[in-house]
């Protein structure tokens, strides 16, 4: 095929009701807003009281359409005017087979004024993810494949997140997923009263084999995250995930130097450029790139300069639709170094009747989409609740 050019490029904004709100029920203080936001009161972060995501369709004159999706839970009509007001601008008449230098292109526009990261960066994930998309269908291949080769055809999956009010109700949840062959958990600090407490609870009730992690949701100061460490130590944690600011480089390396418990860290990272500067600085455990944030390109540089690093991937997963869940297992499949994925559950049983294809997830483990590109498309339902 000699010429293929994009010929549209369309942004969408999508949004599903949900019972409870992401992370479990509301806490005391917490409540939502006129707009559907509220804040949580264990890491002062927004959140939406429903599930929302940015799709993304690139048309291309050969009749293949790539699908991109993104991170956009907060304010997503701001990465769709960046799509739709500038990225587009650049993107139609360009080969979708230039993915690289388009990405390079893109990043370029804004990199001198501040825009490497943040929703700048959330929206050319998209477009990155959609390229990516186009590139397998038209040669016929699963992403991992036009990435170097597919080094996993399934993936360990760790239950993430433990809904439920009460304790005895989060350990119920973690039994009935241990019942159906799951062996790996992390839970939510913010909607947990006493961290150590949930450790001794979750250890006591999974016994001595199961891999218990927790995700600190950036709350902590380098002694306050040192601290719990050493007094969760003896519940054997797999891993503490994102114990301080993401903006306290140095807090992170005081504590991954004093823990003995493995550091994660990694979700809010956009590119290598965030990861190189936390790997000359930090002795991480476990790098967790999110896909919603990178795209394909910037975490196949990341999944590459971690796996020099010899620190194993275990990528996280986001709200979504699943789009770029499985970009993500798409490049993870493809990485030496990835060991386990985030698994969702909340979030993806519910989007299940929104797209074709895609992955499944049994006995704790994650296939690997084998249809070409992402392997995973939009379902006729999905399409008809997309507002541009």
């Amino acid at each position: 095929m000699s010429s293929v050019t994009i010929t549209s490029v369309t942004p969408y904004f999508l949004e599903i009701e949900r019972d409870e709100p992401y992370l479990g029920a509301l806490r005391a203080g917490e409540e939502i807003n006129a707009r559907g936001y509220f804040v949580r009161g264990g890491n002062r972060t927004v959140y939406p009281s429903t599930d929302r995501s940015v799709l993304l369709r690139i048309e291309t004159s050969a009749g293949v359409t790539g699908w991109g999706e993104t991170y956009g839970i907060v304010t997503p009509r701001a990465v769709l005017e960046i799509i739709r007001d500038l990225f587009a601008t650049f993107l139609v008449g360009r080969d979708p087979r230039d993915v690289t230098s388009i990405y390079e292109d893109l990043y370029d526009l804004m990199r001198v004024r501040g825009s490497s990261g943040g929703l700048y960066h959330d929206a050319l994930a998209a477009v990155d993810i959609a390229l990516w998309d186009i590139c397998g269908k038209l040669a016929g291949l699963p992403v991992s494949r036009l990435l170097g080769g597919q080094r996993h055809a399934e993936l360990p999956a760790y239950v993430s997140g433990l809904p439920g009010s009460t304790q005895a109700e989060r350990i119920a949840v973690a039994r009935q997923w241990q019942a159906d062959g799951f062996d790996s958990f992390k839970f939510a600090t913010p909607v947990v009263d006493d961290v150590a407490d949930e450790f001794r609870a979750l250890r006591e009730a999974l016994g001595p084999s199961a891999r218990i992690a927790a995700d600190l949701h950036w709350h902590y100061s380098a002694a306050e995250a040192i601290n719990l460490s050493k007094a969760v130590e003896q519940y054997r944690p797999w891993f503490l995930e994102a114990p301080c600011a993401p903006e306290d480089i140095e807090g992170l390396a005081r504590v991954t130097r004093a823990s003995s418990v493995p550091i994660a860290a990694g979700e809010e990272w956009r590119t290598v450029y965030d990861l190189r500067e936390r790997l000359d600085r930090c002795t991480l455990a476990i790098i967790q790139p999110e896909m919603g944030h990178t795209g394909i390109t910037q975490f196949a540089r990341m999944g590459a300069m971690a796996g020099a690093a010899h620190v194993p991937v275990i990528p996280h997963a986001t709200i979504g639709l699943g789009l770029f869940l499985c970009a993500s297992l798409q490049v993870a499949a493809s990485l030496q170094g990835a060991v386990a994925h985030e698994f969702q559950h909340t979030v993806l049983a519910r989007s299940s009747r929104y797209v074709r294809g895609g992955t499944s997830v049994s006995r704790g483990m994650y296939t690997i989409p084998n249809g070409p590109g992402l392997g995973i498309e939009p379902s006729a339902d999905c399409l008809t609740l997309l507002r541009e």
